[in-house]
């Protein structure tokens, strides 16, 4: 009669394999062939083993979690896809190698002391953090902890550029901007006007500084920059206050895809025509891009799979043995027009 509780020394002997192997497997080290990897899930399914994670905690003093914290408010964070996408990539890596995500968000000053009792707490193995301003608090507390932490963004804050031990995962941002402005530039658009995001956000920052590459300039012309919020009401206020001005622009570089449909919202309103009289560039390429009407030209990044490379990062800080010997680096990833009829 098969045991109640299939033991890890039951699945090796099932599998064929030693009880180091399936460990392995189990907890999910690399280093095991792709058949072995196979052959022990197999035999997982087939005894229908759960590992014991209260025990191996105490022997590996691991918990088995990651605290994903976003330094945004849930209206915000919910409302946005950019953090759907993101939380679905990171979910998906960590949970391929059995790990689970501990989301934490900030609706207000006290979320901070809450979230330094959980860091310090022993209550996980490492930290994802992402939309973190430059004056946020969060990242010294994610130091003080001494988790391993890897961060959605390039890291904006004093004293980040001259630490080489800061991991994280970005978009070119910069070059993302200017393909965009360039891109309106070649359809033969003069006043380019600029809504960007919160500038204490090195996203924001970079966006514009490449909207300023593509034109050649030091700084913005105010007539043509309006600040945003990353919002789709940040936009549509913003595209309000610019038509109000005088002359309107002939076209318009929305920080994000969610600021360009307000943007849209907003001519349509007025009774402006897209592209005809203003052409609307967005960034970031995720559902409202393709639902909005026209559809929307804009900048893609693959947001998911930053996810998934900032998960995978951390990953590789958390193996049994401790983190790896060589040092691991940041990863920025391409970004890529994409042109459809709102230009």
């Amino acid at each position: 009669m098969q045991p109640a509780h299939p033991t890890l020394e039951a699945v090796a002997a099932h599998a064929g394999v030693s009880r180091a192997t399936v460990s392995r497997v189990v907890n999910g080290t690399p280093g095991v062939r792709a058949e072995l990897r196979e052959r022990v899930r197999r035999s997982v399914a087939a005894l229908g083993y759960v590992p014991n994670f209260a025990a191996r905690s105490l022997v590996t003093r691991r918990t088995g979690a990651v605290a994903v914290v976003i330094a945004e408010p849930e209206t915000r964070v919910f409302a946005d896809p950019f953090f759907a996408q993101q939380l679905r990539g990171i979910g998906g890596e960590l949970s391929a190698h059995g790990m689970q995500l501990l989301l934490m968000l900030l609706e207000g000053r006290t979320d901070y002391e809450r979230i330094e009792r959980y860091l310090s707490g022993g209550h996980v193995d490492g930290v994802l953090m992402f939309s973190v301003h430059t004056d946020d608090p969060l990242p010294a507390m994610a130091a003080a902890s001494g988790l391993p932490t890897v961060y959605g963004g390039r890291p904006g804050w004093p004293g980040a550029a001259d630490d080489p031990g800061l991991l994280y995962v970005d978009t070119d941002n910069r070059d993302g901007a200017r393909q965009a402005v360039r891109h309106l530039l070649a359809r033969g658009r003069r006043r380019i006007a600029v809504i960007t995001g919160p500038l204490d956000q090195t996203a924001a920052v970079d966006r514009l500084d490449g909207y300023l590459d593509a034109l050649g300039r030091a700084t913005p012309d105010p007539a043509l920059l309006v600040h945003g919020d990353f919002t789709a009401e940040g936009g549509a206020r913003a595209m309000a206050e610019l038509l109000d001005r005088s002359p309107a622009p002939d076209a318009v570089f929305a920080g994000n895809d969610l600021m360009a449909t307000g943007v849209l919202r907003v001519l349509r309103a007025r009774g402006l025509r897209v592209p005809d009289d203003v052409a609307v560039m967005g960034y970031d390429d995720l559902e409202p891009a393709a639902w909005s009407e026209p559809a929307l030209t804009t900048v893609r990044q693959d947001v998911r799979r930053m996810g998934e490379l900032m998960a995978a990062l951390l990953l590789r800080l958390l193996p049994p043995d401790g983190p790896p010997d060589e040092p691991l680096a940041s990863i920025v990833t391409p970004a890529q027009l994409v042109v459809r009829d709102s230009t």
